[in-house]
């Protein structure tokens, strides 16, 4: 069984998706891109500002199941430009969590006219 997770502090879907899910003891997000929750528009235009903005957007749907970033598990994360946006968006995103890191795959991706996407399995302990 999953059960929707959506929360009006995290970027709406601009899709047929959900923003997040619940599946037994795990949350699924959806991959979240630099949105203001708010306003909808792009946040940034370099990638250290659209990933805090991508994470806050995460963060927002983690705390919508009780939840926060050392729950997270494994990430996927999509740059525009991985060679040259790299180490930037590395630094942001590392400020996010505690060691143990989760895993995570970085790939370089043709996103829609934003420079990182990130989404995250989460796990809910009991």
């Amino acid at each position: 069984m999953k059960k929707e997770l959506r929360t009006s502090e995290g970027a709406a879907p601009i899709g047929a998706y959900s923003q997040g899910l619940v599946v037994g003891d795990f949350v699924f997000t959806s991959g979240m891109g630099p949105l203001d929750p708010h306003t909808g528009e792009l946040v940034g235009d370099d990638v250290a500002t659209q990933t805090h903005q991508v994470m806050r957007n995460l963060g927002a749907i983690l705390a919508a199941h009780g939840l926060g970033f050392d729950d997270v598990v494994k990430s996927t994360v999509h740059l525009q430009h991985v060679e040259r946006d790299f180490a930037a968006y590395n630094e942001v995103y590392k400020s996010y969590f505690n060691p143990p890191y989760p895993v995570r795959t970085t790939v370089g991706s043709q996103l829609l006219g934003i420079l990182v996407e990130i989404d995250f399995v989460a796990h809910k302990s009991a």
